[in-house]
C-alpha cells in the first residue's frame, strides 16, 4: 500500500525557488513518502473510498458494486499512472499524480499479496444472486487477478495485471522503465498549474527508484537462470545508450517539464535538471552496468524453454495471451492451417494485378519493392506517413455510424514514437485517451525507417490501432465501472483490433483498392504466421535466425518488420497469439449468432453486443453472445 505523498506546503518553502532548492525539496519528500511506505497498512483509505462503498448497499448488485470500486482504488494504489493515464488523477485520486508503481521486489510482492486479498473478498459474492452484468464485471476482475497472480508465482519477470505485457524479463529492448515512464510524462502527465509541475518533479525522483528496483530484480532473475538473449539485451543497451545521451539538461524528460513550465515563477527546469543528473543517470548507470553483466553470460537461445522451469512458464504466458488452455501444438497447427486459407485468397487478388509466378511469399515480397506504393525516404517520407494515417482515420471515422449502433466519439491522434524506444519498438501501437477526452486516443508509428511502410498496408495498421481497433474499443471501456477500464484481456483486445480490420473491408475500405485489400489480408495472415512462429521460438526450440527466415518467406513481410516481430515475441511469450485467437472466436460467434438467429440476426446489433461488453475474457465473452442470441440488450 502505498503513502499519500505529503502536502507540498508542509514545506514552506517560498516560491520562487531555484533548481536546486526544488530539487531538494523532492528528494525529502520521496524520502519521506518511503518511509511511510514501510509501515503503511494494507487497507484502504477511507478518503480513497468512493462514498457508495461506505454506504450500507441493500441489493446484491449494490453490494458487489461496493466491493469492486474499492478493488478499483486499490488497484489505482498498486498502479497510479494508470490514473494519470485515463485522466482521473484529480481530485480525490490527485494523489496519484505524484506517484509511480513501485517497481522492487517489495513492490512485486504488494501486488501479490493484494491481489489475494481482492480475489477473496469478490468470492465472498454470491453470482448467482447478481446480475448477468453485474457478473461479467465480478468475472473479469477475479479472471485478470487470477492469472496476474500465476504469473507472480515465477520469481522472476514483468506481470502485467490486467494486461497484455507479460515478460520473462524485468528489462529488454521493449520493457522496462526507461521507456514507460518518460514517454508517459512527457504524453500523458498534464501540467495545467504549478502542482502538476510539482507532481511531475515527484515522479522523477521515484523514476531514479524504478529504475534501482527493476535493476534488484534482474539480479534476482538471473539467480534463477533467467538471462535475456543476447540480441535483445544488445538491442536494450542501445536504446538505454540514447536515453542516457548527451548533457541531462538536455534530455527529453528534462526538456518536456522545462517547455510547460516557462511562465512559472519556481525553476522546475532546473529542478528537473538535477534530479536527472544526480538521480535518475546513476539508476541509469547501474541498470546499464547490471544489463552488461547479464549480457557477459547471455547466449542466442531465443524462447523460453532454456529457462529451468520454461515450460510451465510458456504454458502461463500462452494462457494469459489467449485466455484459452490451448496447448503449444494447437496452436502452432491452428497457424498453419489459417496461413494456408488466407494464402489461398491472396493468391487470387496476386493473379489478377499481374503476380504469377513464385509462391505467395516470394510474390508479395515483389510487391514491397514497386516505387509506387513506397514513402520516400528521410524526414519527406516520415511526414507522408504521418498525413496518410491521418487521412485513412478521418475516413473511416466517419462511417462507424454504419457499424454500429451505439457510438463512442472515437478521440484520435497519430504521433511518432519517442526516439529512444524505436528501436526496441514494433511498426505501431494504439489505445484509447482519457475518460474526460482531453487526451486523444494515440495512435504511435515507428518511423526510424519509412521503408517499412507500404501505401496499401498502412490502412490497415491505422484501422487495427485507431478507428475502429484499439482507440476506437477502449472508449466504450469508459461507460463500464473504472475496474472494466482498467483490467484488459489481450485475446479480446487484439482479437477485436484483427476484427476492426475486417470491419473496414466489409465497410468498403477496399473496394476501389485492392491491392489494399491484399494488404488487409497480408495483416492476418501475419497474425496466423504469429502463432507458428510464437510456438515455434518457446516450444519447438526455432532459433532467431530460422523464425525470422520462415516469416520472410511465407508471408511475404519485410525483413526489418519481421526481425523487430521475432524479438518482440522473444521478450513477451504468447502475446502474440492472442490477436489471432481472440479473432477467430469473434468471428466463430458471429456464424453462431447468424446460424441461430436467422433474420433476426443484425450485423450492428452484433458489433454493439461485442464492443459494448467491454474487454472479457474469450470465455465471458461466448455467455455475452448468447444472451445477445436470447435477446438480451
Amino acid at each position: 500500500m502505498r503513502a499519500r505523498p505529503i502536502p507540498l506546503h508542509r514545506f514552506a518553502v517560498p516560491l520562487p525557488l531555484r533548481g536546486e532548492e526544488l530539487a531538494w525539496r523532492y528528494e525529502l519528500l520521496t524520502t519521506t513518502r518511503r518511509s511511510l511506505l514501510a509501515g503503511a497498512s494494507a487497507s484502504i483509505l477511507a478518503g480513497t473510498v468512493p462514498a457508495r462503498a461506505l454506504a450500507a448497499p441493500q441489493s446484491a448488485d449494490d453490494r458487489a458494486q461496493a466491493l469492486i470500486d474499492v478493488v478499483a482504488e486499490r488497484y489505482l494504489d498498486l498502479f497510479p499512472e494508470s490514473a494519470t493515464y485515463l485522466g482521473i488523477d484529480t481530485e480525490t485520486r490527485a494523489n496519484k499524480k505524484f506517484e509511480l508503481t513501485d517497481r522492487s521486489p517489495e513492490g512485486r510482492a504488494q501486488v501479490a499479496t493484494t491481489l489475494r486479498e481482492d480475489i477473496a473478498t469478490l468470492s465472498r459474492l454470491d453470482m448467482d444472486a447478481l446480475s448477468s452484468t453485474m457478473r461479467v464485471n465480478v468475472d473479469v476482475a477475479k479472471t485478470a487477478y487470477g492469472l496476474a497472480l500465476d504469473g507472480l508465482d515465477f520469481a522472476y519477470g514483468d506481470v502485467s495485471v490486467g494486461g497484455w505485457r507479460n515478460s520473462p524479463y524485468v528489462v529488454v529492448q521493449n520493457v522496462g522503465a526507461y521507456l514507460d515512464i518518460p514517454q508517459m510524462l512527457d504524453s500523458d502527465h498534464k501540467i495545467e498549474r504549478p502542482a502538476d509541475a510539482d507532481a511531475y518533479l515527484a515522479r522523477m525522483r521515484e523514476y531514479a527508484d524504478a529504475l534501482d528496483g527493476e535493476t534488484e530484480r534482474l539480479k534476482i532473475a538471473e539467480g534463477e537462470g533467467v538471462v535475456a538473449p543476447d540480441f535483445l539485451l544488445d538491442k536494450a543497451l542501445s536504446s538505454l545508450a540514447i536515453a542516457t545521451d548527451g548533457d541531462p539538461a538536455q534530455w527529453g524528460i528534462v526538456t518536456s517539464l522545462a517547455g510547460r513550465t516557462e511562465d512559472y515563477p519556481a525553476d522546475y527546469a532546473g529542478a528537473a535538471e538535477v534530479i536527472a543528473r544526480e538521480a535518475v543517470a546513476p539508476a541509469l548507470e547501474r541498470q546499464i552496468a547490471e544489463l552488461k553483466r547479464h549480457r557477459a553470460q547471455a547466449t542466442s537461445d531465443a524462447g523460453v524453454w532454456k529457462f529451468p522451469d520454461g515450460a510451465e512458464y510458456y504454458a502461463w504466458a500462452l494462457r494469459a495471451g489467449t485466455t484459452t488452455t490451448m496447448t503449444p501444438d494447437e496452436v502452432h497447427q491452428m497457424g498453419l492451417d489459417q496461413v494456408a486459407e488466407l494464402h489461398g485468397q491472396m493468391d487470387a487478388i496476386l493473379n489478377k494485378i499481374g503476380y504469377t509466378s513464385g509462391s505467395v511469399g516470394e510474390r508479395m515480397v515483389a510487391l514491397a519493392k514497386d516505387p509506387k506504393y513506397l514513402f520516400p525516404e528521410g524526414d519527406e517520407g516520415r511526414a507522408a506517413i504521418l498525413a496518410f494515417a491521418r487521412e485513412t482515420i478521418g475516413n473511416m471515422h466517419d462511417k462507424m455510424p454504419q457499424a454500429f449502433n451505439t457510438l463512442v466519439p472515437g478521440n484520435w491522434e497519430v504521433k511518432r514514437m519517442p526516439l529512444e524506444a524505436e528501436p526496441g519498438a514494433p511498426m505501431a501501437y494504439g489505445g484509447a485517451g482519457t475518460i474526460d477526452g482531453s487526451v486523444p486516443g494515440r495512435m504511435w508509428l515507428n518511423l526510424r525507417n519509412p521503408q517499412m511502410f507500404t501505401r496499401y498496408s498502412l490502412p490497415d495498421l491505422c484501422f487495427h490501432e485507431a478507428i475502429p481497433g484499439h482507440v476506437w474499443q477502449g472508449e466504450y471501456s469508459f461507460r463500464l465501472p473504472l475496474i472494466r477500464s482498467l483490467l484488459a484481456f489481450n485475446a479480446y483486445s487484439e482479437g477485436w483490433a484483427l476484427y476492426a480490420e475486417q470491419l473496414a473491408d466489409e465497410l468498403g475500405a477496399y473496394d476501389d483498392f485492392e491491392v489494399g485489400r491484399l494488404g488487409y489480408l497480408q495483416s492476418i495472415a501475419f497474425r496466423a504466421c504469429r502463432l507458428v512462429v510464437d510456438t515455434g521460438l518457446h516450444a519447438k526450440r526455432w532459433t532467431r535466425e530460422h523464425a525470422i527466415q520462415w516469416f520472410h518467406e511465407t508471408n511475404g513481410s519485410g525483413l526489418d518488420e519481421v526481425t523487430s516481430e521475432v524479438e518482440r515475441y522473444c521478450s513477451w511469450p504468447g502475446q502474440a497469439c492472442g490477436y489471432k485467437v481472440g479473432h477467430s472466436e469473434i468471428n466463430r460467434l458471429r456464424a453462431k449468432a447468424k446460424a441461430e438467429m436467422g433474420e433476426r440476426f443484425s450485423f450492428k446489433d452484433y458489433n454493439d453486443a461485442v464492443v459494448t461488453s467491454g474487454n472479457v475474457p474469450m470465455t465471458v465473452l461466448g455467455r455475452v453472445v448468447d444472451r445477445y442470441i436470447g435477446g438480451d440488450k
